[in-house]
């Protein structure tokens, strides 16, 4: 009987524990009477001394709820203004302490953090981060985990110390930068988080699963904020900069004979508190001079190439205003928001006679833009920007006589967001409405709309512990112009309405405006096992237009996509987890036209070593191509077959690497690629990082795009078979004197080469038997002559139609470096050396030995540049 009773009492202690620490895990902060502490690592004030350390940590990576290898503890505490937390990490080896200095944001080593959901919605998180050696990162968690924000960069302050105990972290956190409503009985979602670098160790405070639905709403409780009272944040941050730009003399070119430019400018950012939940952030004439260039790349498609964003102002608090149509894969890419639209480069070219030249500017001044973001007590997520950019003039002279023309007119762009939480964050509905009005003064602008708007709505719904979820999305959009716009924006590759061989749709060039719509329908199984799936609808209407503000490929779209995941995380066999992932999709216009089907099925496996192993095998049918002939009609396109295999080294370690392949072959050989990438990281010193990243692809596709043209006012396309070589190598340094100062370089030499041959009218686009889609010019019916090919169709010994020689080699190198020091929070100093070098060669051969010669024989562009900001606390 006595061992029963013990049996039931262990039995009831042990679900008392486990409804503790998975259920109502909480930690009870105390106002602290006396002095604060010193932000120092040391934890030997005496405001620690009055707390009792907090333990119990779960390991959740590699073996989800065991004990973890080394004792973890931390305490909090606050006072009026501030929020301390002390962590105290125990390693019975302290030498094997991983601690390597970085930029901020770039840890590596071990780490301790902690996640703080202030709002108390369940849905949203502020994460401050810090590794041994000091360096501190820091992102905002939102939609419950599925989004993480880590252009954030809050103003705090950390420090850590290693002893013969483990190490130590010591942080002070300003409620100004954590967004809270104001109650009697303040209640936070908290989460403290540490790991072992060298066992790839995940430990957490409140023990998180797996294969939970959430992230931010399975946070154990902060208590004891009560009687905080709001802090609004108050900056500004001037700034000034000086430039100095040195390029090649070009004697006859006025902008160019002096082989120099100087230019000094300022402007000012600055963040204001409106409310505690709600930030106001102001840039007037921002610069963005330390901003790394854009990637080179040579693109044949008939997209626009998407870039990503790094302008500072624009990427932080970018996550509330996101609204992405679709789900998966490419689709991702269409957005009513694509922030590079502010501030691009002019979108005319301006015309000159052959005796003079024109200096453009590289890219649109922002005059002023300001965002305000935040979440109300109520559960509204806010949103709203407003930028304005300046009316933009080229300069053209002779070197006696010079003129304006204007090439961009003076743009506003708008865009609110507001969504709402229910039942604790696991219901949301939302909004978005976007903008562009432009003051089109001059004729030769009359290509670009002189309004443009977007609106969408979107529902989400989990259940059941968050494990499935609904979701929709729906957009529509009107653009308004002159003819010329709105026939520009039918005609372009978003659209293609001359398409002669669709009937849903047709070409008006009387309209001023155009509509569409769009939207999505998703079903998600997200936790709970180790099978997870989804399945998606989505569709775009061929009106649908979101480019003046945001980022869309192609209209006249409808998909239907599913998946199934299945995940292994905890060690087995020879392996430390595995993931099996199987994807399919069909793809319709909306004239019913079947474009096409397509799978793939990929593996993810790290092994018990630390190395991993990425491979899969992409399948897709025969394809009707909407874009392939610029606006011609369908062209048929073999089905293809591709696999990709990459294999990655122990990460942990101070030399690791990583290789991989990608092939792809299409039906009727009518296409081969072949790519093989690397990355190799080299960290000689805890203060240094060595990067080099080469690729190097090579082409053959036998139906390539060249030209269009009219022979007896019949539409000929051009195609033909390219081989195409291009070889990419990035190398990147990063050194760290300290936390605050750092030293980086980027620098990529960049090699495109294009030879085309075979060429070809296509004769019958959709026929069933391949070669019979083509005709392949002879010898008698084609001919080269000064950069040119002259066609005779019909053999008489007349030219019937030409087109340019469309080969290239093209030869860029790209480099940044920067000093940057951040001599107090928030203030910096920027030195920075860019260089451009920029070639083209009509030869379309690849010799790497030449190109190389040819790309630095090339005379540089070469950008210093001075920066210096400081914040001013209001």
């Amino acid at each position: 009987m006595k061992r029963i009773e013990t049996t039931l009492l262990i039995v009831l202690m042990f679900f008392m524990a486990l409804e503790g620490s998975a259920q109502n895990k909480q930690y009870i902060t105390q106002q602290i009477s006396g002095k604060a502490p010193e932000i120092d690592g040391d934890l030997n004030d005496a405001a620690w001394k009055q707390l009792e350390w907090m333990n119990e940590f779960v390991q959740v990576e590699p073996y989800e709820g065991r004990k973890p290898t080394q004792e973890t503890q931390f305490k909090m505490a606050h006072d009026d203004e501030n929020l301390y937390i002390a962590i105290r990490a125990y390693d019975t080896h302290p030498d094997s302490i991983v601690k390597r200095l970085s930029r901020r944001d770039n840890l590596e080593g071990d780490q301790v953090g902690i996640q703080i959901d202030s709002y108390n919605d369940k849905r949203t998180a502020f994460s401050f981060f810090v590794s041994a050696a000091g360096v501190k990162t820091d992102w905002v968690i939102s939609d419950d985990g599925m989004n993480r924000d880590y252009n954030w960069d809050p103003i705090w302050y950390v420090d850590t110390a290693i002893d013969s105990l483990g190490w130590k972290a010591e942080m002070e956190i300003p409620f100004t930068q954590l967004r809270f409503s104001q109650k009697s009985d303040s209640e936070w979602g908290l989460q403290v988080q540490r790991t072992i670098y060298r066992n790839e160790e995940e430990i957490l405070w409140k023990f998180i699963p797996q294969d939970a639905g959430g992230w931010v709403s399975e946070f154990g409780q902060l208590k004891g904020m009560n009687g905080i009272k709001s802090q609004k944040e108050k900056s500004i941050t001037p700034y000034a900069v000086t430039q100095l730009e040195r390029f090649d003399e070009v004697e006859e070119n006025p902008f160019k004979a002096s082989g120099a430019n100087k230019n000094i400018s300022a402007g000012l950012n600055g963040k204001l508190g409106v409310t505690n939940n709600l930030t106001l952030d102001m840039a007037i004439n921002p610069d963005f001079g330390q901003v790394e260039a854009d990637p080179s790349q040579v693109n044949l498609t008939a997209y626009e190439t998407y870039f990503e964003e790094k302008r500072p102002f624009f990427i932080e608090g970018q996550s509330i205003m996101d609204f992405r149509l679709m789900q998966l894969g490419d689709f991702m890419m269409d957005n009513l928001f694509y922030s590079r639209r502010i501030g691009h480069s002019p979108s005319y070219n301006p015309q000159t006679r052959e005796d003079e030249y024109a200096r453009t500017p590289d890219n649109t001044d922002i005059l002023g833009a300001l965002k305000l973001t935040g979440k109300t007590r109520d559960g509204w997520s806010v949103g709203v920007m407003e930028s304005m950019t300046s009316k933009e003039k080229a300069k053209i002279s002779d070197g006696n006589n010079s003129r304006f023309e204007t090439v961009e007119p003076l743009s506003n762009y708008f865009l609110g967001r507001l969504q709402k939480d229910f039942n604790d964050g696991q219901t949301m509905l939302g909004g978005i409405a976007t903008a562009t009005n432009r003051r089109i003064e001059a004729d030769h602008l009359n290509f670009m709309h002189d309004q443009a708007y977007t609106g969408g709505l979107n529902f989400k719904h989990r259940w059941s512990d968050r494990t499935y979820q609904i979701a929709f999305r729906g957009t529509a959009s009107h653009v308004r112009g002159s003819q010329e716009a709105i026939t520009r924006t039918q005609r372009s590759s978003a659209h293609y309405y001359q398409r002669p061989d669709v009937d849903h749709f047709s070409l008006d060039s009387t309209r001023n405006s155009l509509s569409g719509h769009g939207g999505s329908l998703m079903f998600l199984k997200l936790g709970k096992g180790h099978f997870n799936y989804g399945a998606f609808f989505n569709w775009k209407s061929p009106g649908l237009e979101l480019n003046d503000m945001g980022y869309q490929r192609e209209a006249d779209q409808l998909s239907q996509l599913a998946f199934a995941n299945y995940r292994m995380w905890e060690p087995f066999m020879i392996f430390r987890n595995l993931r099996v992932s199987v994807n399919q999709w069909r793809i319709w216009d909306y004239g019913g036209n079947h474009l096409f089907t397509g799978g793939n099925i990929n593996m993810n496996m790290q092994f018990k070593n630390y190395w991993e192993l990425s491979l899969g095998l992409n399948g897709s049918s025969t394809r009707l191509s909407k874009t392939a002939l610029r606006g011609g009609p369908f062209l048929k396109e073999p089905g293809s077959l591709r696999y990709w295999l990459q294999i990655e080294s122990d990460q942990r370690k101070k030399l690791k690497f990583s290789v991989g392949s990608h092939q792809s072959w299409d039906a009727h050989n009518n296409a081969h690629r072949t790519s093989l990438f690397s990355d190799i990281t080299y960290i000689p010193h805890n203060t240094l990082n060595i990067s080099l990243s080469p690729s190097l692809s090579f082409q053959e596709n036998k139906l390539q795009y060249v030209s269009t043209t009219t022979y007896n006012a019949q539409k000929r396309y051009i195609m033909a078979t390219i081989d195409r070589a291009t070889l990419g190598m990035s190398l990147r340094l990063n050194f760290s004197l300290t936390p605050d100062l750092s030293l980086q370089y980027w620098g990529q030499p960049f090699i495109a080469a294009g030879k085309y041959s075979d060429f070809k009218r296509i004769t019958n686009s959709t026929a069933e038997n391949y070669h019979n889609r083509f005709h392949n010019f002879t010898e008698d019916q084609i001919n080269q002559q000064n950069g040119h090919f002259s066609i005779d169709e019909n053999r008489d010994g007349a030219t019937d139609y030409a087109f340019g020689a469309p080969d290239f080699n093209v030869l860029q190198f790209k480099s940044n470096l920067v000093a940057r020091w951040e001599y107090i929070p928030g203030s910096t100093v920027y030195l920075v050396w860019s260089q451009n070098r920029n070639g083209f060669n009509p030869i379309g051969n690849f010799n790497l030995q030449n190109d190389l010669n040819d790309l630095f024989g090339i005379y540089p562009e070469n950008v210093f540049l001075l920066k210096f900001t400081y914040r001013l606390g209001l």
